[in-house]
């Protein structure tokens, strides 16, 4: 009997360790494939809260109001996402505030958007600074930039965000 004991008790055994690696492996897909740091990401939610730490328990140091802004992922920790925002603040956000889409806020003081990827291209619009729109192909200098409806082609050098650059 005592070997069957330790038989059963040897599958028990590895029957639990089995659980805890199947657990562990859920929680690592839960919190999202591995990406190399730095990476781009854009804000998913109407308001998001940017925190001192990677955790509720900590106090918020902004608060943004702007779907779509443009942030570079600098840090991941679990579910929490080190950023830095156009302007240079960092802190840390929640993965469900974030989202892969490509955005840009414009840097210049305006930017035009051009019907094609080329300077002397037709202007279609103005881009003041500050305006945030969703990136399309970058490539030559130039990124398809959709603001709400107005698109065009914008200057790489014009936006911060997802340029590829």
């Amino acid at each position: 009997m005592g070997d069957m004991e330790f038989r059963s008790g040897m599958k028990r055994l590895l029957l639990a360790a089995g659980v805890v690696a199947s657990l562990t492996t859920a929680g690592t897909a839960l919190a999202g494939p591995s990406k190399p740091v730095p990476y781009w990401a854009s804000l998913s939610q109407d308001e998001a809260r940017m925190r001192v730490g990677p955790s509720l328990d900590y106090p918020s140091n902004w608060i943004y109001r702007r779907r779509d802004l443009p942030v570079k992922v600098v840090q991941v920790l679990g579910l929490w996402r080190k950023v830095e925002d156009p302007d240079g603040a960092r802190g840390w956000m929640h993965v469900r505030l974030l989202s892969d889409t490509p955005t840009a806020i414009v840097r210049s003081e305006v930017a035009p958007l051009r019907e094609s990827p080329r300077d002397g291209s037709r202007a279609l619009y103005r881009a003041e600074r500050g305006v945030v729109g969703r990136l399309g192909d970058c490539s030559g200098g130039w990124c398809n930039f959709d603001a709400k409806g107005q698109r065009g082609y914008v200057k790489a050098s014009d936006v911060w965000g997802a340029t590829g650059g």
